[in-house]
């Protein structure tokens, strides 16, 4: 039986925390994250920048950080702006059930 160790384990998803006081999802070490900004009186978290090391680029950091973000959204009734071309240009296409949670000007008289 092969083993792994404490590091090796592939399977096991990065702890992201949510740091209100910087506006920002990152990792436990925070050298990877997004950035975001509320509008709209806090009802809409506009993703601005993610940042992800060189050293840990290829482990699926930022789709992991895009994910704690979206559900941060949907548990208090955010829409999201997507404006770092990573969310707008990679995360989103590949998963495009978060959509729903966009911002969209046609729901501003909602908002």
């Amino acid at each position: 039986m092969a083993t792994r160790g404490a590091t090796g384990n592939s399977l096991e998803a990065p702890k992201i925390a949510w740091n209100e006081t910087q506006r920002r999802f990152e990792t436990e070490d925070k050298k990877a994250y997004v950035e975001y900004v509320l509008r709209q009186d806090g009802k809409v978290m506009d993703i601005v920048h993610s940042f992800v090391p060189s050293s840990k680029r290829g482990m699926g950091l930022a789709s992991h950080l895009c994910v704690a973000a979206f559900n941060h959204a949907k548990s208090h009734s955010l829409s999201i702006i997507p404006s770092c071309s990573y969310v707008s240009d990679t995360f989103l296409p590949r998963n495009p059930s978060w959509n729903t949670l966009l911002y969209s000007e046609d729901l501003k008289s909602n908002i």
